[in-house]
């Protein structure tokens, strides 16, 4: 009894394209052939194509096929190099679900950084918008120093700047700066990795300032902004103020 190509594809559960290929890189010896020349296939062929199907399918490649059969040192090698790249795809997989859990709990979460997903309720929407153009360019040391100061809660101060329209008048413009400047002062104490976004970045100061800067015009109005410029020259005159990304703090 013999097979076609075909019918040793089907019985082994691959295709007959996967067969001839096995025959071109050597894995598969080639089988007789009948008078009108096509292939006849025995069950020693199905058994090696089966060994075969289970190594590709537990993920060894191709290529790693007959040395890991060899079951030498350089064999264990490779299945451990295998076996933690598997650890890292699920850990890198249940972190995802993670994550999508939390956006199917939380549709704000969404765009979060991970690590903030908890806080995206409490957040208004530009300040999300600002981590998450934030997330490109600080380190996770800044990152979990920037998760700890949003954690707090938040006043009606912040409420306050948040709603500010662009043609709010002067005065109020000047008693938030006034307001915000002992807050922002304390938070420079308390969490000196933010005080200057350039230096708490992973990238050049160049591009950690441009991404601050941009995202700063694109998301604050000028009211906001002239506030944030208020508050940075009450710090400079009090010498307590570390660049023009504290600002961005606020």
């Amino acid at each position: 009894m013999a097979w076609s190509t075909r019918r040793l594809a089907e019985l082994a559960g691959t295709t007959a394209k996967a067969v001839r290929h096995y025959h071109e890189i050597g894995l598969l010896d080639e089988p007789e052939r009948a008078a009108n020349g096509y292939k006849r296939y025995g069950v020693n062929h199905l058994v090696r194509l089966l060994r075969i199907r289970r190594l590709t399918d537990l993920g060894v490649a191709l290529a790693d096929v007959l040395a890991v059969e060899s079951g030498d040192e350089r064999a264990r090698q490779i299945l451990r190099d295998l076996d933690a790249e598997l650890a890292a795809d699920i850990e890198r997989r249940q972190r995802m679900r993670r994550d999508l859990a939390a956006i199917m709990d939380n549709r704000a979460a969404l765009d979060m950084p991970p690590d903030f997903k908890t806080l995206a309720d409490d957040l208004p929407e530009t300040q999300r918008s600002l981590l998450v153009a934030y997330s490109s360019i600080l380190t996770p040391e800044a990152i979990a120093a920037l998760k700890e100061q949003l954690s707090g809660p938040r006043g009606d101060l912040e409420a306050e700047f948040a709603a500010l329209e662009e043609d709010a008048p002067e005065d109020v413009r000047q008693r938030l700066a006034e307001q915000m400047a002992p807050e922002a002062r304390e938070q420079h104490r308390a969490h000196p990795a933010l005080a200057d976004l350039g230096r708490a970045s992973h990238r050049e100061r160049a591009l950690a300032d441009s991404v601050t800067v941009h995202a700063l015009t694109e998301f604050y109005n000028r009211a906001h902004l002239d506030v944030l410029r208020r508050v940075h020259s009450i710090l400079v005159e009090n010498g307590t103020a570390g660049s023009e990304s504290d600002d961005a703090q606020q």
